[in-house]
């Protein structure tokens, strides 16, 4: 329990400094303002490359999923497995998993050390949109919710090959 404890204090503790980070003016908004921006489609990706960044970006806006998560961190296996832990990730008997989401948090969490390619990123990350875009842990809505990400996806890349 005082590890779970110490993990939220961790992410609403980092919350404070990413907060004061802006290259707009100093002065500060309107509620409104701020709850345009969160439901405009921002999120944050942590430990990834820029080219990393940048294919998550490209790969989540082509998918164009209802629900956006709010973070994505990229950590080191040893760091995966111990967030698994955390929060109590079930794996079903045969799965292996190089990526999750915890739901309440909106937050994807992909083993990096685990990272195969680019197009193996977009297969598993549509499945997790779909845990996002269904609210909810079970498998199969995910994969349901999933069909159609990888399609647009798939149509999407095909556009882009002469």
């Amino acid at each position: 329990m005082k590890l779970v404890v110490g993990a939220v204090l961790l992410f609403l503790g980092s919350a404070q400094f990413t907060w004061g980070q802006s290259d707009g003016p100093t002065t500060p908004g309107r509620s409104e303002d701020s709850a345009l921006a969160l439901s405009s489609g921002s999120y944050a990706v942590f430990g990834a490359t820029p080219q990393q960044e940048a294919l998550i970006r490209s790969q989540i806006q082509n998918m164009r999923p209802p629900v956006l998560p709010l973070r994505i961190f990229f950590v080191p296996h040893w760091k995966y497995v111990d967030n698994t832990r955390i929060f109590h990730l079930h794996v079903p008997t045969g799965y292996t998993s190089s990526l999750f989401t915890h739901l309440p948090t909106r937050t994807v969490f992909i083993d990096a050390d685990r990272y195969i390619n680019d197009e193996s990123l977009g297969y598993w990350l549509a499945h997790e949109l779909g845990h996002l875009a269904t609210n909810s842990p079970k498998e199969k809505e995910a994969e349901k919710a999933a069909h159609e990400f990888r399609k647009r996806l798939k149509d999407r890349r095909d556009k882009n090959v002469p």
